[in-house]
């Protein structure tokens, strides 16, 4: 028999179609009987496969641990925090987006500055910079693609989300390349 992904024979008599996604299965067997020979099994496997792999599609695990439901943004896998250096004796506002690259926890720090002097609008900016960043991870791993995260590079100097609250730009990862 020839392999065909999700697909197995378990025994002489028909096919079972299992994915598993977030921990749920979702799983049929096509019986060569009820469904008029062993071509005719096959083919319908692979169609409930196909129709599956689409209707899960974008359930794929995001994250190594569940999320916890408390957050301080209110956004999944975006934080806020305050960092303290104690070689300088001051404090930072930082805001971190946490994502999973190839099974292992990644995170990138969007530093606004000294708690002393920032402004409410670098803190905005750098809140809605992380969004972005999260959201563009996100739409990545949705659509089977690798995320990168180099458009972010120098993002105190850039406004990525500007277009997109203008309605110039559809898609996310347009405003990010």
């Amino acid at each position: 028999m020839v392999k065909h992904k999700h697909i197995t024979q378990p025994d002489a008599f028909g096919f079972q179609v299992r994915i598993v996604r977030r921990g749920k299965e979702s799983s049929r067997y096509f019986s060569h009987k009820l469904w008029g020979g062993k071509p005719k099994s096959l083919a319908s496997a692979m169609a409930w496969r196909d129709q599956m792999l689409v209707a899960l599609k974008g359930s794929k695990i995001r994250f190594l641990k569940p999320p916890k439901n408390k957050t301080s943004t209110g956004l999944t896998g975006v934080s806020r925090t305050i960092k303290f250096d104690r070689r300088k004796d001051k404090s930072y506002l930082c805001y971190t987006v946490f994502w999973v690259l190839n099974g292992k926890s990644k995170n990138k720090t969007f530093q606004v500055g000294n708690v002393d002097i920032i402004t409410a609008d670098d803190e905005l900016h750098a809140f809605r910079t992380a969004r972005i960043f999260r959201c563009c991870y996100e739409e990545a791993i949705d659509n089977d693609r690798v995320f990168d995260e180099s458009p972010f590079v120098g993002w105190k100097k850039k406004r990525l989300y500007d277009s997109l609250e203008q309605g110039q730009e559809t898609s996310i990862t347009s405003v990010a390349a």
